[in-house]
């Protein structure tokens, strides 16, 4: 396959993957996770999604990747420390949100991509991002896609220690990523493939059975026997071979936005 092409898109680091065949192409984007892999370049390398006819262009998230501080991820965890919700979580996933229009239209600019709907794909909290484009925006799309997504943010609230100290306004901003009420707006917009470990975190694994009964015809479940939250090995910064339960999820990936790239 082709190397993998690094660069800015309106001041968000990707790393994009060729597509099979000549462009221009359609274009998939992607979040990444904050556990591993936990940058643009190791998320393209765990679900590569080769053998697309369509450019997977990987969007970093904020002080990930390319945008640490100081080359680790201390900063984020000191932020997680004064509050997971509010100077964490959420801000995190507005900002990816709130960059998405610039990079999309940056990328438009420096690669070969058609101007037709895109694909979208998030893992984790990044799956927290698309499901955002899908239910808030009038972006066109074709397809997306959500691996071990955080659904309801107050699920993984939850995984923190301690019993978080909600106030009217981290509780209207914990119940703005919940998008489970949010199901007619996503099916509306485009079919989602939910892949959800059988292993992954019971509240998160529930979420994710809970939203495509919600979704309705408009979805499907991809389980994923043995996989918990993460797809790769930690540290999770830098692209590592491929895991077994990765390769399994990116093949899902691969079939499901070929289908709808072919329709």
């Amino acid at each position: 396959m082709d190397s993998p092409i690094t660069g800015m898109a309106a001041g968000v680091p990707f790393t994009a993957l060729p597509p099979v065949g000549d462009s221009p192409a359609p274009l998939i984007v992607t979040w990444h996770m904050l556990d591993a892999p936990r940058s643009d370049a190791a998320f393209a390398a765990a679900l590569p999604m080769n053998g697309l006819r369509a450019w997977r262009v990987h969007l970093g998230m904020p002080m990930c990747g390319a945008r640490m501080v100081n080359g680790s991820m201390d900063a984020g965890m000191e932020l997680v420390r004064k509050d997971v919700l509010m100077a964490f979580l959420y801000p995190f996933v507005r900002q990816a949100f709130e960059e998405f229009p610039a990079a999309l239209a940056s990328i438009r600019e420096q690669l070969p991509v058609d101007d037709g709907p895109i694909g979208v794909l998030g893992g984790s909290l990044g799956g927290a991002v698309a499901l955002r484009v899908l239910a808030e925006t009038d972006t066109p799309i074709f397809a997306g896609a959500v691996v071990n997504a955080a659904i309801r943010m107050r699920s993984v609230v939850d995984l923190f220690p301690g019993d978080y100290p909600y106030d009217p306004g981290s509780e209207k901003a914990v119940d703005s990523l919940d998008f489970i009420p949010k199901a007619d707006a996503i099916a509306a917009h485009a079919p989602l493939l939910v892949v959800s470990g059988e292993l992954d975190h019971p509240g998160m694994r529930s979420d994710a059975l809970r939203l495509v009964d919600a979704l309705g015809e408009r979805s499907e479940l991809l389980s994923i026997p043995d996989l918990a939250h993460p797809l790769a090995d930690e540290p999770g910064i830098e692209p590592a071979p491929q895991l077994p339960q990765a390769r399994e999820v990116d093949a899902g990936l691969t079939a499901w936005f070929r289908r709808h790239l072919g329709s």
